[in-house]
């Protein structure tokens, strides 16, 4: 299993936490997707490109700045 925490400077509230977990979480060979709105990143845990949890952060309108 893989852990990966995204750097998603836009998070500020309770609804960015909902909308970006609400479109990673179903996602196939997804775990877990925890968004933490202080240290603005998402963490996801399974087995999914980087580039699907990046299409997924956008979908949700965010933007990934970087992988920790």
């Amino acid at each position: 299993m893989t852990t990966r925490t995204y750097s998603v400077p836009g998070i500020s509230c309770g609804h960015c936490k909902n909308a970006i977990e609400g479109d990673l979480s179903p996602l196939d060979g997804v775990e877990s997707a925890v968004v933490d709105i202080d240290t603005k990143t998402v963490t996801v845990v399974g087995e999914i490109a980087e580039s699907d949890v990046r299409a997924a952060v956008d979908e949700a309108g965010y933007e990934v700045a970087s992988m920790i």
